[in-house]
């Protein structure tokens, strides 16, 4: 993830196709749809996260992912976890964890996809959310 972000930042390049997508033909091509979609915005876009917030971020994932296991046993609404089969900033099978973890959670794994599987499978996922929130 560091690599990457790196990566963007001497090429100064968006770190976004190679933290969010596999290395994949289906994958490159799904971070250049991606991209060209988030271009389509042009008016009340959100700002562009600082140096300073990102390092937060990660400080904050880090210091998260440092704690022991939580009780998720006690959440009985129902869940939807979501995921890419290859997400390299958060390993896939933390979502499987989750979902085996919390009683009625409803785990979808894309296929050829990372961190960005929800951004890459839109078509699919959105449908999905909006089933599960009726």
């Amino acid at each position: 993830m560091l690599t990457d972000s790196l990566r963007g930042l001497v090429t100064l390049s968006n770190p976004k196709p190679l933290l969010f997508f596999t290395r994949t033909d289906n994958g490159k091509a799904a971070a250049e749809a991606y991209m060209a979609r988030l271009r389509e915005r042009t008016a009340d876009r959100v700002k562009a996260t600082s140096i300073l917030g990102a390092a937060r971020q990660l400080l904050a994932i880090s210091r998260w992912g440092a704690q022991g296991p939580l009780d998720l046993g006690r959440i009985f609404h129902p869940v939807l976890v979501a995921n890419g089969e290859d997400d390299r900033m958060l390993a896939t099978r933390a979502s499987f964890e989750l979902a085996h973890r919390l009683p009625h959670a409803t785990l979808t794994i894309y296929p050829d996809s990372g961190h960005g599987g929800v951004f890459q499978h839109h078509d699919r996922f959105v449908p999905h959310v909006l089933r599960f929130l009726r």
